[in-house]
């Protein structure tokens, strides 16, 4: 069985949140101060370990109006599915039919009625009636470990009676292990005392204690192992790493190896029908190698054999998120003060998009699990230039939680349904080229005209890219190379109407409230450059990696006098040369430099509106 709907009301930031997990793993990522230890708390209140009590809420929980006013009771309320015939006999009070008809445990915990010093009490219970209490049987067959953020690790493998390395004993260990232990440590006790140095030192406090007390009140005494049975050495067990203390060794490890105690512990135990493990930003400890190398573990986990675990993950890291599988994703988005819950694995991708999405998926892009809001762009040029040209708009990107996004590409519709109405609820801005086509007529008319010969061709101060052939992608008819279908560039005017690439077209189609895609005319380059206090700048960028292609386009530039001309001669002398284009990359970390530095700059009109959107409110 596994806990399979949480349902929180009125607990902090969750007003009415709920939340669907799978078996096995699951890692929810969100914000900061979007509800995750509010979930971790909600847990807990069925789940709380042996060695921590239940949550203990007060009236400060309640989640509060906007006005600072609160009412009502907390209530959190637990689907558990997947009940095996003996799961069903131990939950028989909480079970009701689900909509698929199978059986479902149902149970609820309500924090109401403070006390005098605001204190709620708690109820729990079973199934829709409140008169049916949840048991002490039914609570024993629901095992839950927490572990806290920024925990001490090694107190917990610390040798005492309940400690877990104990616990884990006592599980392993049947009657004839004990027996075994008893005797061992009998015979180790019975030939210590037979050492000279264990015998000197009970003959010299045994003569002390019987001359201070006489004869008659003299008490018997004897040195040897203190931990002489089984009982007694659990209680003293401890564990070492490479000879040394736990102590001495470091925070990340042990909280590793406490992890692997507690999973063992968990997997072992007969007595419970449920195991869960809540685990509260794993990441405090790790460095970004030993995050992937657990989270790799934790997600095998039902592999490796034993009693099946759940687990529970929170954290802030984009380690977890990138290396997580979709499925094991719940998000926790925030708009306007109300927390909603998304799900990445019931998305409905197109095909291939999903798994194009997994790979694509980095640290760096993961970032967008966590953000309030998100401008997508099509490479690192525009990634450089758009901050800086936000900057120069007068918005300072980072103070309004905007995270900027490159998807290598045109790889948008791999991302896109993550978010909008039916995915994370945040202001969306796609910046894309329009990547205009002309009308047939047009393009006749412009394969026909001559080929410009560009400034600076053969300069070998340009940085020789690698040319992907990417047209066609099947061989002819006759069994060839592909053919490469020739499409002829068109160069519009500010203000000219175009007929957008089909992909953008497509991506303007499912905009919604949440989620714009903004476009120029052409490229960004090209949509810069159609402005003329623009090429000034362009050209100082320029000629900090190509000097002597800079200066030829200049000159080229000046001698032309319509602005349209202008901005092509700019724009195809950089990046549609016969050979060795300009790095966009190269290029556009120069221009964002030269921007920075206070050049005069007009920003297109559709790159404002952009940030404009991701700044702003969404209407509702």
């Amino acid at each position: 069985m596994h806990l399979a709907e949480l349902n929180v009301v009125n607990f902090r930031k969750l007003r009415n949140v709920t939340l669907r997990f799978q078996a096995g793993l699951n890692v929810i990522v969100g914000a900061n101060n979007v509800g995750k230890s509010a979930v971790v708390d909600a847990l807990r209140a069925l789940l709380a370990g042996h060695d921590e009590p239940y949550p203990r809420l007060d009236e400060s929980d309640r989640c509060h109006a906007a006005d600072g006013t609160s009412e009502g009771a907390i209530g959190f309320h637990y689907v558990f599915r997947d009940l095996s015939h003996d799961d069903e006999a131990d939950f028989l009070a909480a079970l009701k039919p689900g909509a698929d008809g199978k059986l479902e445990a149902h149970i609820h915990v309500r924090y109401a009625d403070p006390d005098p010093s605001g204190r709620f009490r708690v109820k729990r219970w079973c199934g829709d009636h409140e008169d049916i209490s949840l048991t002490s049987d039914v609570m024993e067959n629901l095992r839950g470990v927490y572990l806290q953020p920024l925990r001490d690790a090694s107190q917990g493998l610390r040798p005492s009676r309940n400690s877990q390395l104990s616990r884990l004993l006592h599980l392993l260990a049947d009657q004839a292990g004990r027996d075994g232990i008893n005797a061992a440590l009998r015979d180790l006790d019975e030939e210590l005392k037979k050492h000279p140095p264990i015998l000197h030192t009970e003959r010299a406090i045994v003569g002390r204690h019987s001359s201070m007390l006489g004869g008659q009140l003299a008490q018997s005494l004897a040195v040897g192992l203190s931990a002489s049975d089984f009982q007694r050495l659990s209680s003293r067990l401890s564990l070492s790493v490479d000879a040394f203390e736990i102590e001495q060794n470091g925070l990340g490890f042990n909280n590793l190896i406490f992890m692997a105690v507690v999973l063992s512990e968990l997997a072992t135990n007969p007595d419970a029908a449920y195991r869960g493990l809540i685990v509260e930003e794993p990441e405090a400890h790790l460095h970004p190698q030993l995050q992937v190398v657990l989270l790799r573990y934790l997600a095998s986990l039902q592999a490796e054999g034993g009693k099946p675990v759940q687990l529970f993950v929170t954290s802030h890291s984009p380690n977890f998120a990138s290396n997580a599988n979709l499925d094991a994703l719940a998000c926790l988005v925030e708009l306007d003060g109300q927390v909603e819950t998304f799900f990445p694995r019931e998305v409905a991708f197109e095909k291939g998009k999903r798994e194009k999405l997994e790979r694509y998926l980095d640290v760096t892009r993961a970032e967008l699990f966590f953000a309030r809001r998100v401008i997508f762009v099509e490479g690192a040029a525009e990634l450089m230039l758009v901050d800086a040209l936000a900057a120069k708009a007068g918005y300072d990107l980072r103070d309004h939680g905007v995270s900027l996004i490159s998807v290598e590409g045109l790889n948008f519709d791999s991302f896109l349904p993550l978010f909008g109405e039916l995915g994370l609820k945040i202001p969306v801005a796609v910046l894309t080229d329009a990547d205009p086509h002309a009308p047939p007529a047009e393009q006749e008319l412009a394969a026909e005209a001559p080929e410009i010969n560009e400034p600076g061709e053969d300069n070998d101060d340009v940085e020789e890219e690698e040319e992907l052939d990417e047209a066609g992608g099947a061989d002819d008819q006759d069994g060839g190379k592909p053919k490469k279908k020739k499409v002829v560039p068109i160069y519009p005017a500010l203000g000219e109407v175009i007929t957008v690439s089909s992909n953008t077209a497509k991506m303007k189609k499912s905009e919604d409230r949440f989620v714009k895609v903004f476009h120029g005319l052409k490229t960004l380059e090209y949509d810069l450059a159609l402005y003329v206090t623009n090429r000034d700048a362009m050209l100082r960028a320029l000629a900090d990696p190509h000097p002597t292609i800079a200066k030829a386009l200049r000159k080229r530039v000046d001698a032309e006098v319509n602005n349209m001309d202008q901005a092509r001669i700019l724009f195809r002398g950089m990046f549609e040369r016969k050979q060795n284009n300009v790095q966009k990359g190269r290029f556009g970390q120069a221009l964002a430099q030269v921007i920075s530095d206070g050049a005069d700059f007009d920003i297109p009109p559709y790159i404002v509106e952009a940030i404009k959107h991701v700044c702003s409110k969404v209407a509702p």
